[in-house]
């Protein structure tokens, strides 16, 4: 096959089957423009949801109207349906194309059968529509479903937790560059038990190779880390990535870790997260009203040593509550010494929609207003217990 003819298919692809007779008359080989057995089954994946003309229903696996596929009424025609597309496609193209599959065609209903959950590629757009239909649910897919989100959130919390708790710990241990561990803390005996084999007959003693010590353990939590998290349907990616970040916090002895979600309500997660971050996710509900004062006011009892707390707000700041009791509680907090951080979103999809009068009312106090991607946390986390400039901290990471 020439170069031309590969173009010509891909663009075939692209445009569906009413480019055909064009595309084929410009193909210089005779014969029009025959697609292979997998380019097929790519075109009518590709059809079944960005073809106008078809459409895929809640409780129909294809597309209708004599598209490809046929009209069954069965969830495992989706289901054969997601496996071609992530046989033909790569992983990140297939996350598309499932997304929009959700969006263009109405499928989320068929979210809720354990049958399509088993052969959806995890992300976390899936997970923030499981969110989003948690509540609908059915017994029979609980499990499928959480099993989904676990998959996501395990893969999350192993690509932050190394650098998160890395940077933690290099902004708290104030030892960490002693050349020695401190005699005190020695294991004797485990150290001697693991040097025995060392023991030198001429001169009757043990020379050991490697000594070992007791693992430090800290007597109180030096920082308060308080997460608040807007459960606006908007916000569903961040509060994926805050519940792991949550978790992650929860899990070191150094720091007092709150996470809090609110809407019109104020609800408390601190206890589901510290033991598992699915917990958190199967009870956060989307959408509703927004008072984040109402929020914030339940978060300043957890603030016992302001120069030691942080306490870090994820929303997109469309406030249905008291806008001026707001600004003057994360005035107060600001001014006692709290590391104050807004974040407008925790994703990779770029600068959100936000309120942008409150934000800058926000930022007048000194307090940054900005939205980062999950890579870049535990760079922010570390900048904030050092003690660094968080305004000019947040100018360096929106820019890159």
């Amino acid at each position: 096959m020439d170069k031309v003819e590969t173009k010509l298919k891909k663009w075939r692809l692209v445009l569906g089957s009413e480019t055909d007779s064009h595309l084929s008359a410009m193909n210089p080989n005779p014969g029009g423009l025959e697609l292979t057995e997998e380019e097929k089954i790519m075109d009518g994946a590709l059809a079944a949801i960005y073809d106008e003309t078809a459409s895929m229903q809640p409780g129909t696996g294809v597309g209708k109207g004599g598209k490809p596929g046929g009209t069954g009424k069965s969830v495992p025609n989706l289901a054969k349906w997601l496996t071609d597309v992530r046989n033909c496609f790569p992983e990140d193209v297939v996350s598309v194309i499932q997304s929009d599959a959700i969006e263009r065609k109405g499928l989320k209903q068929l979210l809720l059968e354990p049958e399509t959950l088993k052969t959806v590629k995890p992300d976390v757009s899936m997970v923030a529509t499981l969110m989003a239909l948690n509540r609908q649910i059915p017994e029979k897919a609980k499990d499928s479903a959480r099993a989904l989100i676990k998959a996501v959130i395990d893969d999350i919390m192993k690509r932050m937790e190394q650098d998160m708790r890395r940077a933690v710990t290099g902004a708290l241990n104030k030892k960490n560059h002693s050349p020695l561990p401190s005699l005190s803390g020695m294991d004797w005996k485990r150290t001697i038990n693991r040097n025995l084999k060392h023991y030198d007959q001429g001169k009757k003693r043990i020379i050991p190779e490697k000594f070992y010590f007791f693992e430090r353990t800290r007597k109180i939590k030096e920082w308060t880390v308080i997460l608040d998290m807007d459960q606006s349907g908007s916000m569903a990616d961040s509060i994926v990535y805050a519940s792991v970040m949550g978790a992650i916090f929860a899990g070191m002895p150094a720091i007092d870790t709150h996470v809090v979600a609110f809407d019109t309500e104020v609800v408390d997660f601190t206890e589901l997260c510290r033991e598992d971050p699915v917990d958190v996710l199967f009870g956060v509900q989307l959408g509703g009203g927004t008072d984040i004062n109402k929020s914030v006011g339940y978060c300043s009892q957890f603030i016992e040593n302001p120069r030691k707390t942080m306490f870090i707000l994820i929303s997109d700041l469309y406030e249905g509550g008291v806008e001026a009791g707001l600004t003057r509680k994360l005035t107060d907090m600001h001014e006692s010494g709290v590391k104050v951080i807004v974040l407008l979103a925790l994703s990779d999809r770029g600068t959100p929609a936000y309120d942008e009068k409150l934000g800058k009312k926000i930022s007048t106090i000194g307090i940054p207003c900005f939205a980062c991607t999950p890579g870049k946390l535990p760079q922010l986390v570390e900048a904030a217990l050092k003690g660094r400039d968080l305004a000019a901290l947040s100018t360096e990471i929106t820019e890159k």
